[in-house]
């Protein structure tokens, strides 16, 4: 929804949250894919913010934004704003009070730097949050109480779809091989109960390998802790279960 002032962002969240939203999402700065959004701008007011943040915390559940600068990621927290979804353009004062303060960073590895279906304007743009990529993964790694998640962007596209695990392997930069998959799913899970009574996964934990857990298992023809390549290759899951129901089962 596109909304402005305090009464449409109400409207539009708590409209959402009627349709059975688990979370609220805004985007709060700017992004390199749209062409005429530029990514230094900030895109809420503060009070605007808190509107959202309202209406979520009365339907038992969180925000979260869409957001790459130091600004508008500070703005949210102010706000009480849960999780930020990108933050390339974050300095190292900003990453420690996300720490201090439990907030939660979603973030890509946006390691190549050209697309060639974007604009050259929005090329441009990209290039500044991939060299941002670089500082804000060297610099949480030093910040070891920073709640992280491995997040991809790809999202409506079915061609696109089977890069999200592939993508992983941009973080061997950074990350060991088993830092990368909890990273991808423990840490994933745990974020998702945020949402409290509207996690639309109540009965048991996402993401480990437990009892009484939700049974989603991959079983996978090598081994991911030498070679995280191994996820990536489809005919390499010899086995998919969700919520113990298998699937695919090639053995």
């Amino acid at each position: 929804r596109v909304v402005d002032g305090i009464p449409q962002v109400l409207a539009a969240a708590r409209e959402n949250l009627r349709h059975g939203a688990s979370q609220i999402k805004l985007a709060a700065s700017g992004g390199y894919a749209s062409p005429t959004d530029p990514i230094d701008s900030t895109q809420f007011t503060l009070d605007e913010l808190k509107a959202a943040v309202d209406a979520a915390t009365d339907w038992g559940t969180y925000v979260t934004v869409h957001a790459y600068t130091i600004r508008a990621v500070n703005r949210a927290i102010d706000a009480g704003v849960k999780v930020i979804e990108h933050g390339q353009l974050l300095d190292e004062k900003t990453l420690k009070r996300m720490a201090d303060e439990g907030i939660w960073l979603s973030t890509q590895p946006f390691t190549v730097c050209n697309e060639p279906q974007l604009s050259a304007n929005s090329n441009a743009k990209l290039a500044v949050v991939c060299k941002g990529t670089e500082f804000v993964y060297e610099t949480i790694k030093n910040i070891p109480n920073l709640k992280v998640t491995y997040g991809t962007d790809i999202f409506n596209d079915p061609n696109n779809i089977g890069n999200e695990i592939k993508w992983m392997a941009r973080l061997l930069k950074w990350y060991e091989p088993a830092e990368i998959l909890k990273m991808t799913t423990g840490n994933a899970g745990e974020l998702l109960k945020l949402s409290g009574p509207r996690n639309p996964y109540p009965d048991a934990d996402l993401g480990v390998i437990k009892e009484g857990a939700y049974a989603d298992v991959l079983l996978v023809d090598g081994n991911p802790l030498d070679d995280i390549s191994v996820v990536g290759e489809l005919d390499n899951l010899r086995i998919i279960m969700k919520d113990g129901k298998i699937y695919k089962n090639t053995l």
